[in-house]
């Protein structure tokens, strides 16, 4: 009974906030709506026991797709921060509708939730569910999923965010100006100075926060064969950190510590040392991603495969991350 108030709970707060999303026209409240959206989106997944896609949707929806969406914002000129209603809204209004309704039609053939003779609880669920252990030596069947089973899927997904990441760089560049930013407007100012934010207090936290950040990033990468986390996750939270580190540090320090150039450098290598890891089992003829061959027995060349793809999930998502923060951040106001 508590479970299903909770879920009701967590549902009507989704419908409101959607709602509320829709009826505002001020772009700031509405990103923040966004944000909040997204993690009870999260606290729902958790509810439901799905910890890891939990802690992706709050590392990615509330949490990096936030900071982007509000540095876009800043990029905007004023006239800009209310949305233009000048067109008419009867043809969006009956698109959604009608997609809407398709969404809700097609819902019908689906099987109850939680039913165990669904086609996804009597196929593959329950192999992954009982061998996965065993064939991988991974507690966490998530990952066994996606690295192992599902790991030349992966490997395409890796390859999105590293074209999405490469698209970014072609439209908007990723080197900054020299020239000095225009007034009125804080984020560039804060960007380009080059000395500290006046708030001592701010400066002393987020120094304190940021290797905590990456600590807990890096125990995400390494534990995700264990407990929820992973490449994604940990590249999401370490970009996460290097992005607060430049919010009061500005844009200089923070590339500083972490040029652009070394972040492309990081988004192809990436990606190469997880398609590096399938040319290393064909070499030793296994199958493409069959790390059983990577060492002497089946477990131990499954730990190692999954240990070296996720790290290069991380390198890859941490990299692009930020590559997508610095040219947004780094551009002038038009």
């Amino acid at each position: 009974m508590i479970d299903i108030l909770i879920d009701i709970t967590l549902l009507s707060f989704l419908a409101i906030t959607a709602v509320a999303i829709v009826r505002l026209t001020n772009l700031l409240a509405v990103v923040m709506l966004f944000g909040i959206f997204s993690f009870l989106s999260a606290t729902l997944f958790v509810v439901m026991d799905a910890v890891d896609v939990a802690f992706t949707e709050a590392a990615v929806g509330a949490g990096i797709s936030t900071v982007l969406m509000l540095t876009t914002i800043a990029l905007i000129k004023e006239h800009n921060e209310k949305i233009s209603s000048s067109h008419s809204q009867w043809l969006p209004l009956a698109v959604v509708i009608m997609t809407g309704a398709a969404l809700v039609y097609g819902t019908l053939d689906i099987p109850a939730f939680g039913d165990p003779n669904s086609p996804a609880q009597t196929h593959v669920a329950s192999y992954y569910i009982e061998k996965s252990l065993t064939d991988t030596g991974v507690p966490n069947v998530v990952t066994a999923v996606l690295a192992s089973y599902r790991g030349f899927d992966t490997l395409g997904e890796v390859a999105v965010i590293f074209t999405a990441g490469i698209a970014v760089l072609l439209l908007i560049g990723g080197k900054r100006q020299p020239s000095p930013a225009p007034a009125g407007t804080p984020l560039q100012a804060n960007a380009r100075k080059k000395n500290l934010s006046p708030n001592i207090i701010l400066r002393v936290v987020v120094k304190t926060l940021v290797p905590m950040i990456l600590l807990f990033a890096l125990y995400v990468q390494f534990h995700g064969d264990y407990g929820p986390g992973g490449g994604f996750q940990a590249g999401v939270i370490m970009s996460a950190g290097i992005i607060l580190y430049a919010l009061v540090y500005g844009l200089d320090a923070a590339e500083h510590v972490i040029s652009i150039t070394v972040l492309r450098v990081l988004a192809s290598l990436g990606l190469l040392i997880y398609a590096g890891v399938g040319i290393a089992t064909l070499v030793l003829g296994g199958n493409y991603l069959d790390y059983s061959v990577l060492a002497d027995n089946q477990i131990a060349g499954q730990h190692l495969g999954i240990l070296l793809i996720e790290f290069g999930v991380g390198l890859t998502v941490f990299a692009i991350m930020l590559i997508l923060f610095f040219s947004f951040a780094g551009r002038e106001r038009p």
